[in-house]
């Protein structure tokens, strides 16, 4: 019988790759933002219905946190386009970034063709019988 080892943690392929960290990260803050913005408008809500005084300033409050999520949700939007532009992150293989990498690749094969020209032939060593 086989000793195989099993692990507790085991590694699976994933179907979308991790997001950028600063992607990640708006992300995150997007979504803290919005749960503090629902639980703002639950708490309003239920002020309201117990007509209490502190429903006037809390609906003001929700508002306003409502604004700031609506701002972190387009702050992430923002980041991952930024990312996406300063590495060089095309959505679409047929765009120009394609052209780009045909010319560099171009490039280098003229350059390692000149240099192996430069060097001339391998010498090849003979073997001879003593």
């Amino acid at each position: 019988m086989e000793d195989e080892r099993r692990t507790v943690w085991e590694e699976q392929p994933v179907g979308t790759p991790r997001l950028p960290d600063p992607v990640r990260a708006a992300a995150v803050r997007a979504v803290l933002i919005a749960a503090v913005a629902l639980v703002e408008t639950v708490v309003a809500v239920l002020l309201a219905a117990g007509h209490s005084w502190l429903s006037a300033p809390m609906t003001l409050c929700t508002v306003l946190t409502s604004v700031v999520a609506s701002w972190a949700v387009l702050d992430v939007w923002v980041t991952r386009q930024v990312w996406n532009q300063r590495n060089g992150v095309v959505s679409s293989p047929s765009s120009a970034a394609r052209a780009l990498r045909k010319e560099r690749r171009r490039a280098r094969r003229a350059a390692r063709a000149a240099a192996r020209g430069r060097r001339g032939r391998p010498h090849i060593l003979h073997m001879h019988r003593v």
